[in-house]
């Protein structure tokens, strides 16, 4: 009973109670599992629930957690000991809400803002749990929510939310998933069901049947899986082992048709959660460095405090007096700093989602805004991001004349024409060679297109149609309209759709034959004798077909350039056509055939047969037989097939180079592909070399290859995800200093983990600000692994928009995301920070000059509410209006992109920048206690008037300097601050004499003070603007 009490409670604990980003706290361990069909209690062990969790706290880690975070700040620490401090009475100085009040509103802001990004949080993620799938149940069909899928289940499937073992189809063997959530791959995998399942008469017979599958315990590679099946009601029982085949994971799509599996792994343990990481709390460079320009002034805060006590002599108590120094000028730190850079943070947020140049952006996460102006590196994804991963067919060359998308209609005439005629004319004898006409050249090649594929037509099954029992061939609806085809690789379903535009359409194909239908009409069978599939090592594939009504034998082949030019006939213009098209940004596939003879097929199939049959080097022995037929075939044509970027690609990327930002790009996909949208995007200019990182395995090959990249210089580098991983095993640091100094960079073959590895080593070796974009699950991990992580919502779902820091709709939308809003963000935020600590400084060496002239006492200058006042209600507006100044319009920002490289270098806000407003603020105080001073007659209210509203002044007059360009708003900031103040003198008759304040004299004392400490900052500013202006003022001249 204790027994079960324990894991009941750690159960439930690590469920809800587990914050994000503490997973030491009592981690389950992974096992491997037996899974009942269909009878989810027989599992022994408790599996994970089957929900999506992105929040980083819970109703008990809230609270904790938010004030961890904010007093992990040395600021709000530092504040937090000072309020503190006034509940001993030896160290009080004032009053108690002087304190306190600025702290809980900074507090109460923060959790505020914290607990509605949570809330928004917990609503997306129940919108995703509680998305209804169909289980299947001894009662039949039942509708259950996402999050309540259990281990055993039998789900019918058409997307995929748990991970599921594949028992069978509703109407074939065989299905195709699609698995670009998980690694960014388009192409569509085939997936089998379990052959004993499959052959089961109807659905209810999973119940009947008594079957166990048990499965490796859950883990992070995508790739592959290990599990068998058995059937224990029958005699001998059936075993069938399990492969990755016969898998659909989680974030997966089934591409057509309806599924039926038992549910493996659910929740954690899924491969799409164990692939993603914990969401980190991300914090803004500019918040780290005013966190340094704090520590700096809190040494500067106890440096002052010594010296006070050092000229008192030491006298009395003089560790108490040292204290009370301390908190006299703790305004030396403000604690306005965080709200105002909070708010600020808060506006520039509401800004982006105002923009209607960039509609649909939406923040996430409120913290980071100024990140987006300080980036170095760019890691983005291609499918989907870069590309709208819709491929068209574009051109078709024949060596002596080249077909266009403006004239597909003449191969449409070329192609009626040998049809019209086959028709007629009965089959005759092969003709003598002779140069074949245009005409027939066409047709050969679209003919061969249209055959040497794995595509296959499907029809899905009538509206209404519902269960198997009555569907039969005879429901199926065979018209144009209802095909859909499926294939392995987007580029053969865009061929064959093309072949259809021309006339020869593909209707039907099963594992034994295809059938073409003609532009009159006429059905053609071809019988498929053998296929020689497409593998990464080979890069083509084949196809040996008989036609049924010529009973000719041909054997059709297509592939990538660089493996067909050694087997085509020798000809002059492949190479250079290849190269052009390339150049045009098009994938390109060389087609050719050869005409067997019975007895040349003959021959290769015993051949083929021996070959397959043989224990040792089978794959070399088959690849030898098939190579024997691979010679001297009749090259037919060259296609061309585009992927179409996403809107405005080229000048986007253009725009992100010329403002100094670096962009790599990280893809699951083929090399040739990625380098081919590398080019044609524009991520490589024309004139650069790529250099392509030759596959390395192990440590002695690395050094070579690391070499030879080192001699070339100013090269685009291409590196598959295994080489990358085999070199950053032992020369990590090497070859991410090469790469760093590449213009460009592409990692191809690269998992979700590798995404996010290479994001965290950028981030250690070059230290600068990273950015991540990405529109699939499989770009999760990278985007919440860089310093500022942008989602798109595209085709792949809504999963990375919604672990995003920035969510945007399309590609070009980066462009004004960073150079306007990230730029403006940034300026703005360091201008309003160092202002809000020029505000601390200047009352400070107030209350220093007052102390040393009054025999160094410890006794405030100004008391309550007027220190209250100062920091709120006079000066707050005017100096948050700092957050509507820009210092160029939007649209040259855009126009000059190279504006926003000036910004990396952080000079806005640096040492050198603090120091100038320190000097300032030394000057102003000095000036005003002084002037103060020198001109109060006998009591010392005056000097607490006069200097205080020559400080109100002062700092309205300073905003004014700052700004750069006026908005109506700063104007009613500035006057609505003045008339608050002095609708405010007639209630501080306890600070004030009502009857001095309304004189002459001081009026003119209050003027003198304030032009003796504003004017010759004027005077600075205009002489600087003229002698050595900032790059900007040159293009708004």
């Amino acid at each position: 009973m204790s027994e079960n009490l324990y894991h009941w409670i750690s159960e439930w604990y690590i469920e809800n109670c587990q914050p994000h980003g503490y997973p030491f706290l009592l981690i389950r361990e992974l096992k491997a599992r037996t899974v009942w069909l269909g009878y989810p209690e027989k599992c022994e062990e408790k599996h994970p629930r089957n929900s999506i969790k992105n929040q980083k706290y819970n109703v008990f880690t809230f609270i904790p957690g938010v004030l961890y975070e904010q007093f992990k700040f040395f600021l709000n620490l530092y504040f937090l000991v000072v309020s503190c401090s006034q509940f001993v009475p030896a160290l009080k100085i004032g009053y108690l809400y002087t304190y306190w009040a600025p702290l809980g509103f900074v507090l109460a802001v923060t959790i505020m803002r914290e607990a509605i990004d949570e809330f928004r949080r917990f609503q997306r993620d129940k919108e995703v749990n509680s998305q209804l799938y169909s289980k299947l149940t001894v009662r039949g069909k039942v509708q259950v929510k996402s999050s309540d899928i259990q281990v055993g289940d039998l789900i019918i499937v058409e997307k995929v939310d748990a991970f599921l073992i594949y028992f069978r189809h509703v109407y074939a063997s065989s299905c195709f998933i699609r698995t670009d959530q998980l690694d960014g791959e388009t192409d569509w995998k085939l997936k089998v069901a379990v052959s004993c399942t499959q052959r089961l008469p109807a659905l209810g017979d999973l119940f009947s049947i008594s079957a166990y599958v048990y499965a490796q315990k859950p883990q992070l590679d995508i790739h592959s899986f290990e599990g068998t099946f058995t059937r224990e009601d029958c005699d001998p029982p059936i075993h069938e082992s399990l492969s990755i085949e016969n898998t659909l994971w989680a974030s997966t799509i089934v591409a057509s048709g309806t599924v039926i599996g038992v549910v493996i792994y659910t929740g954690k343990e899924t491969r799409s959660v164990m692939n993603t990481s914990n969401p980190k709390n991300k914090v803004g460079l500019l918040d780290l460095e005013l966190n340094q320009l704090t520590k700096a002034l809190f040494v500067a805060l106890v440096a002052l405090s010594v010296v006070m006590v050092t000229l008192q002599g030491f006298v009395g108590p003089w560790y108490r007096n040292l204290f009370r120094f301390l908190l006299l000028f703790s305004y030396i730190i403000p604690i306005s700093l965080r709200v105002n850079l909070d708010m600020g943070k808060a506006a520039y947020g509401w800004m982006i989602m105002k923009d209607e140049s960039i509609p649909g952006t939406v923040v996430r996460t409120s913290t980071i805004p100024e990140e987006l102006g300080r980036l170095v590196y760019l890691l983005t994804d291609k499918t989907g991001t870069l590309t709208q991963n819709e491929m068209v067919f574009k051109r078709l060359h024949l060596g002596t004349v080249s077909y266009g998308a403006d004239t597909m209609d003449e191969i449409q005439n070329h192609l009626r024409n040998p049809y019209s005629q086959v028709s007629e004319r009965p089959p005759t004898q092969p003709t003598p060679k002779v140069r074949k006409s245009v005409s027939s050249r066409v047709h050969e090649a679209v003919k061969a297109i249209a055959l040497c594929h794995n595509v296959t037509p499907v029809y899905e099954p009538r509206a209404g149609m519902t269960g198997e029992a009555e569907y039969t061939e005879a429901d199926q609806d065979f018209s144009d309209g209802n095909r859909t085809y499926q294939a392995a690789s987007p580029d053969e379903v865009a061929l064959v759709q093309w072949t259809e535009s021309v006339g020869l359409t593909l209707v039907s194909r099963d594992l034994t034959s295809m059938q073409l239908r003609t532009p009159s009409g006429q059905i053609l069978t071809y019988s498929i004798l053998q296929m020689f599939p497409f593998t990464s090592e080979s890069k083509r594939m084949g196809v040996i077909v008989r036609d049924e009504s010529t009973t000719e034998i041909m054997f059709y082949m297509k592939g990538a350039d660089v493996a067909m030019s050694s087997i085509v006939q020798y000809n002059d213009w492949l190479e250079e056509e290849c190269g052009n098209m390339a150049r045009e940004g098009l994938r390109t596939l060389v087609v050719a055939k050869r005409a067997l003879t019975e007895e040349q097929y003959q021959d290769f199939e015993s051949r083929y047969s021996q070959a397959k049959l043989s224990i040792h080097d089978r794959a070399l022995k088959v690849a030898a037989v098939v190579e024997s037929l691979e010679r001297e075939m009749e090259l037919l044509c060259l296609t061309g097939v585009e992927d179409q970027l996403q809107a405005d690609v080229r000048p986007t990327l253009e725009m992100l180079r010329n403002a100094g930002i670096k962009i790599w790009m990280l893809t699951g996909d083929k090399l040739e592909t990625a380098t081919c949208i590398a080019k044609s995007s524009h991520l490589v200019s024309r004139t650069q070399d790529i250099h392509i990182f030759r596959p390395v395995t192990n440590r002695g090959e690395a050094h070579l290859e690391l070499n030879a990249f080192r001699r070339k210089h100013d090269c685009a580098l291409v590196i598959s995800g295994d080489s990358l991983e085999v070199c950053l095993k032992y020369y990590e640091h090497e070859l991410v200093e090469l790469a760093c100094q590449c213009p460009a960079v592409v990692c191809c073959r690269c998992s979700p983990t590798q995404k996010a590895h290479i994001v965290k080593l950028l981030q250690q070796h070059a230290g600068r600000r990273t950015c991540a974009i990405g529109d699939g699950g499989n770009d999760v991990s990278m985007i919440q692994a860089a310093d500022c992580g942008i989602g798109i919502e595209g085709k792949e779902g809504r999963q990375a928009s919604l672990a995003a820091d920035f969510s945007i709709t399309q590609f070009k939308h980066i462009g004004r995301l960073l150079m306007v809003h990230g730029r403006s963000s940034y300026k703005r935020s360091a201008a309003l920070g160092q202002f809000v600590m020029h505000r601390g400084l200047i009352i400070s060496t107030m209350q220093a000059v007052f102390s040393s002239v009054f025999y160094f006492a410890s006794v405030p200058l100004y008391q309550g509410f007027l220190m209250v006042g100062y920091a709120t209600l006079y000066t707050m507006f005017p100096v948050f209006s700092l957050v509507l100044d820009q210092d160029v319009k939007p649209e040259m920002a855009m126009l000059y992109p190279e504006l926003y490289k000036d910004l990396t270098k952080g000079r806005s806000l640096s040492f050198k920048t603090f120091l100038v407003w320190v000097l300032i603020s030394i000057y102003q105080g000095g000036i005003l206690m002084y002037g103060a001073l020198l001109l109060f007659e006998s009591e010392f209210v005056h000097v607490v008037a006069i200097s205080f509203t020559a400080l109100i002044l002062t700092e309205l007059l300073m905003v004014a300097l700052t700004v750069r360009t006026w908005h109506w708003l700063m104007a009613v900031a500035e006057v609505l601050s003045l008339g608050c103040y002095v609708a405010s003198l007639a209630f501080l008759n306890e600070y004030f004499d009502v009857a001095f304040i309304t004189t002459v004299t001081f009026v003119w004392k209050v003027s003198a003070i304030t032009v003796v400490s504003c004017l010759p900052l004027y005077v600075l500013k205009y002489l600087k603007r003229k002698l050595s202006p900032p790059s900007y003022s040159k293009l708004t001249s």
